[in-house]
């Protein structure tokens, strides 16, 4: 399932809209605060199809019954670029585990390159929620190795993608390679990839933007 910020108007789009702008995109602290931001909308969105069970809370007057979180998911990053996200998550499941794993592309040719995953830390997934950020889902490639990678610690109940900006080639490419029970949730999801797989109007390098250049 495609869940498409865009699609409706909030101040998720806003968000987006600095982070494409070229003038704000010079403030390297706002950028990682604009990414941070949306990670915390889509994580709000995402909470309402998680499992909650009612829990007795005494407060100074009473008794209240609440629904709260039955399990909280494991929240799992790409390096480096995926750390503004990943905190923004964290700001809402802020009991939940956490996953990271290192995954970069290694060029062949100017529009050629393989992926590869060299670090990754995780806890057990067995029959939890899994979601994993990356800012930009553009081939899907390095998604799919990722995922493929985790479950070296075990097999989740249930899958999240989150990203701020999408490309239609990789959202058709994680359907292609990923369970169809896998729920993809994006900011916005823009009209092209070029032969460089880079998005387009797309926002940039987020890793360089938000970290600075890399060597």
């Amino acid at each position: 399932m495609i869940h498409n910020l865009s699609r409706t108007t909030s101040i998720c789009s806003t968000f987006l809209g600095e982070l494409r702008d070229c003038t704000i995109q010079q403030d390297p602290m706002r950028f990682r605060r604009n990414l941070e931001r949306v990670a915390e909308v889509i994580g709000y969105e995402l909470s309402k199809q998680l499992e909650y069970e009612i829990v007795d809370v005494t407060t100074p007057l009473g008794e209240a019954s609440v629904p709260m979180l039955k399990q909280q998911p494991v929240l799992a990053t790409i390096l480096r670029a995926g750390l503004p996200m990943h905190q923004g998550l964290l700001n809402i499941y802020d009991r939940a585990e956490s996953a990271f794993v290192s995954a970069y592309r290694k060029h062949t040719t100017a529009e050629d390159f393989d992926i590869y995953v060299e670090y990754m830390a995780a806890p057990t997934l067995d029959n939890k929620t899994l979601i994993i950020s990356d800012p930009m889902l553009a081939t899907g490639s390095s998604m799919v190795m990722v995922y493929k990678a985790l479950l070296k610690h075990g097999r989740p109940s249930k899958v999240h993608i989150v990203s701020a900006i999408a490309a239609p080639e990789a959202i058709e490419f994680v359907q292609r390679h990923l369970p169809d029970t896998v729920s993809i949730w994006v900011g916005a999801i823009d009209r092209e990839l070029t032969a460089q797989s880079y998005i387009v109007p797309g926002l940039g390098d987020a890793g360089d933007l938000a970290y600075g250049v890399k060597c």
